[in-house]
């Protein structure tokens, strides 16, 4: 299994972190997929991969609830960094209008120039969206074409959403929201096709059940790879297999 968005270098793992990788591996997960927040994390990014060089694969990015004042400074690091070395994707980027509506121009304006300079180093993009659909469809769509490629993180839209992602080249991310009794997604995810999804935790957020309000970890990826096996009917050894071929698709050839 991959897990295709993880936050492991945060504080939440500073006691635990080096067991919390080693449970997840012993459950099977073979990969993580790092996305970056802002600077004042980018070197615990760097040291988290210089431990475990085979297994953690760094994006790069600005987090839109991180963009503020000093978005066009963080902006410049980002470039710096993806001038300077390969990443595996741009992220993870978007728009979130839930706790902060003030900085939404700059979140439009700093995940447009994300999306450019991902496609123009044909990098997958990560797309955070929280509140905004409507605001992240119009600017994803407004720059739509064939470098456009990546993954919707944490996706929890409608059907009608799912479509259009699919549509713009972007697998969805399933995460543990799926096992939530209110999380909606289980209902019609088996209309969305196999090969359009990955799996992710974004640990420590959104553990799935029975751990939901707890700290999520990487090793919870199997309850998540479980609940979408009992979706679509078929077994956990063949979501762990197609999810991990999908997850490849987006992310090989881009480090």
């Amino acid at each position: 299994m991959i897990d295709t968005h993880t936050h492991l270098y945060v504080e939440a793992f500073d006691e635990d972190r080096e067991e919390a990788i080693q449970n997840a591996i012993s459950e099977g997960v073979t990969d993580f997929y790092i996305p970056a927040i802002d600077s004042d994390y980018h070197q615990r990014m760097f040291d988290l991969e210089k431990a475990y060089p085979e297994r953690v694969h760094l994006m790069m990015g600005l987090h839109p609830t991180h963009v503020k004042e000093n978005f066009k400074e963080e902006l410049d690091l980002v470039k710096y960094h993806l001038d300077a070395r390969n990443f595996a994707a741009v992220g993870e980027i978007g728009i979130d209008l839930y706790w902060d509506k003030s900085f939404q121009v700059q979140q439009q304006n700093a995940f447009d120039q994300q999306i450019r300079w991902a496609k123009s180093k044909q990098l997958p993009i990560v797309i955070h969206c929280r509140d905004a659909f409507d605001e992240v469809f119009e600017v994803l769509e407004g720059l739509q074409d064939e470098n456009l490629f990546g993954i919707f993180h944490c996706f929890t839209g409608t059907m009608e959403y799912a479509k259009r992602a699919i549509d713009l080249n972007l697998k969805l991310g399933i995460g543990g929201v799926v096992t939530f009794k209110n999380g909606k997604i289980d209902q019609f995810l088996n209309k969305i096709p196999l090969e359009s999804i990955v799996m992710e935790t974004d640990a420590p957020y959104l553990a799935p059940s029975p751990y939901r309000g707890k700290r999520n970890q990487s090793a919870y990826l199997y309850l998540v790879r479980n609940k979408i096996a009992e979706c679509y009917n078929v077994s956990a050894a063949e979501i762990s297999r197609i999810t991990t071929q999908n997850a490849k698709a987006v992310f090989n050839n881009h480090e």
